[in-house]
């Protein structure tokens, strides 16, 4: 794979001018910019999926993906009534199989290429489907995150950055990075056990090694088969099994699973610094929905002012993308607005009206601590865009939420008996998404008889999209949480960063009475808010 390394970004001044009017005579700025921003110079390189490796394809065109796992399979396992049990399931549900291993496509070829790197066994590429069914934005009660549902905690220790503006849980690059080293970790924590290392994924080593520790201690094998362990657990490692021997041989069970294509889908461009990423897509001639797809780990309108650096795009249009990247001055990178402090402002209101942190705006002004003057400027970063625009980004939720008003024409719907958002949505040729959003309700919201529903017509599916409607679906996912100990609906919803308002509404219960230990509340969650 060819590499364009050590490319160089220039700067215009005169198109800066032009874009962004006058410069400001602060010595921190240079040429209207941050000039800590400017003095950087960042290299735009072009790097390989693979740890930086060339990946040609084979001369006979591509292979299947899931064909060379089947001849890779590694793991003895012994035959078990649990893992039966998962592989029936699976054999009467052969459209899960058909979506799973469709969304996979995109990713299953990078995992695959990573584990063969890494000398892991090729079992591990099917625990996504286990974990997350390849949904980038699968997210759980516990607030498990990405492809791979590595909780906070953990995702920092494996050092994933989740912040405001990026959550690396998401990143199909850095999650894989952080769940493969974790996964070799718990290798060598169980002395070279993978069904007890892969246990220990879900239920914690601690579990697993107290639960294998109580077994020597009675005389008693520590394999997995063997040991007590919480039921989730117990039945994660035979799914796991279960996927392997549809795998190995589908035709045994009826089954045709989709082709997976042995060829890397993706590149990865080090642009070396921040970029907005509606440009990346006019860069790269594709929709911003795909920037996300293929980036799903970004938050916001733009990659993280402090990095990562990075932006993942399809393999056909990184060329294209890197070529054209290379004639954008660094400043015309994300657009600046040139900010007159006010009487009485502080930073904060000044990042909340721009749609940016504070550490940013410190950044880009060179500012030590929080405190401004009035009739000072301050150079803020941008987006280029409205923020609806950026299909899946938290700031497209904020715009809508903002932004009441709506193109086309607006109808009323009364509630029928037997109607539901999709029976409606259908016939006003909408999406069930968009009219739930228009009533301020969540898609499984349940819709009494009588009860009436704004409907736009005519409008732009374009300007109202909230996500790319292919496999990944949108960042709201429906969450069962059980209600614990000291849990109360403030806690619950400050913790998931909903209303409480809303818990009570999507339960149909009063928000002034106690809630019960054990107790389960249906919640609608937005992955993108998760990680700031």
């Amino acid at each position: 794979m060819a590499v364009a390394g050590g490319t160089r970004v220039t700067f215009l001044a005169l198109a800066l001018l032009l874009a962004h009017g006058p410069v400001s005579a602060n010595p921190a700025f240079v040429d209207g910019m941050p000039a800590q921003i400017a003095a950087s110079g960042p290299t735009l390189s072009l790097i390989s999926p693979v740890s930086g490796a060339s990946l040609p394809s084979s001369p006979a065109g591509p292979d299947d993906v899931l064909a060379k796992l089947r001849r890779s399979f590694s793991l003895t396992y012994e035959d078990n009534p649990r893992t039966a049990a998962e592989l029936k399931w699976f054999a009467r549900h052969p459209d899960y199989l058909d979506r799973v291993f469709t969304r996979a496509r995109r990713y299953l070829p990078y995992i695959v290429a990573e584990l063969e790197r890494r000398d892991m066994p090729f079992e591990l590429a099917l625990l996504p489907i286990v974990e997350s069914a390849y949904d980038p934005f699968a997210y759980s009660h516990g607030r498990a995150a990405g492809l791979w549902q590595m909780i906070p905690g953990t995702a920092r220790r494996f050092g994933i950055k989740q912040n405001w503006w990026y959550d690396g849980r998401r990143d199909v690059v850095d999650s894989t990075r952080a769940a493969l080293d974790y996964l070799e970790y718990l290798e060598e924590l169980n002395d070279g056990n993978w069904l007890n290392a892969i246990a220990s994924y879900n239920s914690g080593e601690g579990n697993v090694l107290r639960a294998a520790r109580r077994n020597r201690n009675a005389n008693k094998p520590i394999d997995f088969w063997y040991l007590s362990l919480p039921k989730e657990t117990s039945m994660y490692v035979p799914k796991l099994l279960a996927l392997v021997e549809i795998v190995s041989d589908p035709s045994r069970y009826n089954l045709v699973l989709p082709e997976v294509a042995d060829e890397q889908q993706f590149m990865v461009a080090d642009v070396g610094s921040q970029l907005d990423l509606a440009l990346a897509a006019e860069l790269a001639g594709v929709d911003v929905d795909t920037v996300y797809q293929y980036n799903p780990g970004y938050n916001r309108w733009s990659t993280d002012p402090s990095g990562p650096h990075r932006l993942v795009m399809p393999t056909d249009v990184m060329d294209t993308f890197v070529t054209a990247l290379e004639e954008v001055p660094v400043a015309d990178r994300v657009r600046w607005k040139r900010h007159k402090v006010r009487n009485g402002e502080a930073i904060s209101q000044i990042a909340e009206k721009y749609n940016t942190t504070v550490s940013t705006i410190r950044t880009a002004n060179n500012l030590r601590g929080n405190t401004i003057r009035a009739g000072h400027h301050l150079m803020i970063p941008v987006a280029t865009k409205p923020l609806a625009a950026y299909s899946k980004s938290a700031d497209a939720r904020l715009a809508k939420t903002q932004n009441r008003r709506r193109p086309g024409n607006k109808l009323e719907h009364i509630v029928r008996s037997g109607e539901s958002f999709w029976t409606i949505a259908q016939r006003y040729k909408v999406t069930h998404r968009q009219l739930a959003a228009w009533n301020g309700m969540a898609p499984g919201d349940t819709l009494s008889v009588g009860r009436k529903l704004v409907v736009w017509t005519n409008a732009s599916t374009a300007a109202l999209r909230t996500s790319p409607t292919a496999a990944l679906g949108n960042t709201t996912r429906k969450l069962r949480y059980t209600v614990r100990n000291g849990d109360s609906l403030y806690l619950i919803a400050r913790r998931f960063r909903v209303g409480i308002d809303q818990i009570a509404r999507w339960n149909g219960i009063d928000r002034n009475k106690i809630l019960r230990p054990g107790q389960k509340l249906t919640m609608y969650v937005d992955v993108t808010a998760q990680s700031s």
